[in-house]
């Protein structure tokens, strides 16, 4: 079933050719290092057809700790950027360690008035999380510009790099579902079984996070919700330990399913004698809630990503290794009737 208290989704209208997106510091700053990634991102995206900009903070060489500037200052920017009528979408150039310190500064109403698209994952992950806790907006879990478009999918094979190149334009510009996404020979059932409800999630450990503050997602949103989740980095006792707050809080008590993506840097994992495989951990902590899941999939810090939509309808069949997506992330153009 769906939780009786999920929100109104709030779609995007979709994007048109020529239209403005902008790249933006929304967490970690550009190193000088990285600046033809991020260059061969803008590439990317002009070849989908729209105009390109970059924001002001990404400068490269510009940095404050971790970040690419204070809270304070990516805050600023990225509500400046909220209530531009002529940006369409903003893609964060990287992920990080600061959407936390600005969580509480964001022109919630702007997004009300104006939703548009935000991508990227990491970091990122968390603005999509709080956002459609707070207004029902999409959030795009899609690749990061700098580390993503500029960078795995530079090292993909070409047929691998236009076809993402295509299902990226699609996401955003065409207001029919995308349908069942390409399944690859990674993909592992975990566990059997088949569901449909909203997907949510991220990064596991801002999942765990951004449940302990004002933010978080009701607990009911959860309900009959399919979760998918990734981790990079850590230990492998890290992400046995975050699903079992995952646990506690009641979350894999109401899901349906869980999506799992392909684990990256995390110390344990390659260590059998030592630590459990990731499957292992899951069912472990999952004991007997008798739901589907669908393993190793392409999201994440691992490489290319496939789109994970905050919000939108899924139907998973973890036997079969399908994943779905059952509703458009974005909304046709209207002058008239309720957005959603």
């Amino acid at each position: 079933m769906t939780g009786s208290a999920s929100p109104q989704l709030l779609r995007p209208p979709a994007l048109r050719p020529g239209d403005l997106v902008v790249v933006a510091a929304l967490s970690g700053p550009l190193h000088a290092a990285y600046e033809p990634d991020l260059a061969q991102a803008v590439v990317v995206l002009q070849r989908m057809g729209f105009r390109v900009r970059r924001a002001p903070l990404l400068d490269a060489g510009r940095q404050r700790w971790w970040s690419a500037a204070t809270p304070m200052e990516i805050a600023g920017e990225f509500n400046g950027l909220l209530r531009d009528p002529e940006v369409r979408a903003i893609i964060a150039h990287d992920g990080g360690q600061t959407a936390f310190g600005y969580l509480d500064l964001i022109d919630v109403e702007a997004i009300v008035v104006d939703p548009k698209p935000i991508l990227g994952y990491s970091d990122i992950s968390l603005l999509h999380l709080v956002l459609y806790a707070r207004t029902g907006l999409v959030g795009f879990h899609t690749d990061l510009a700098t580390p993503g478009l500029g960078g795995a999918w530079q090292r993909a094979p070409a047929a691998r790099r236009a076809e993402l190149e295509r299902l990226y334009s699609t996401l955003l510009t065409g207001t029919e579902p995308l349908g069942a996404l390409q399944a690859s020979p990674s993909w592992e059932c975990w566990r059997p079984g088949r569901a449909e409800g909203r997907l949510i999630g991220g990064v596991i450990n801002r999942i765990a996070l951004v449940q302990a503050t004002r933010y978080a997602l009701p607990l009911d949103w959860f309900d009959g919700a399919v979760l998918f989740w990734e981790e990079m980095g850590g230990q492998a006792s890290y992400v046995w330990s975050y699903l079992h707050v995952l646990r506690h809080a009641g979350i894999l008590d109401r899901i349906a399913g869980m999506v799992v993506g392909v684990p990256h840097a995390i110390d344990g994992l390659d260590t059998p004698d030592a630590s459990p495989t990731l499957p292992e951990m899951v069912l472990d902590v999952l004991g007997d809630r008798d739901i589907p899941v669908l393993g190793n999939v392409e999201f994440g810090h691992a490489g290319p990503n496939l789109p994970m939509p905050v919000g939108v309808r899924v139907a998973l069949d973890a036997r079969q290794r399908t994943l779905s997506l059952l509703e458009p992330a974005v909304r046709p153009h209207a002058t008239t009737g309720p957005v959603g």
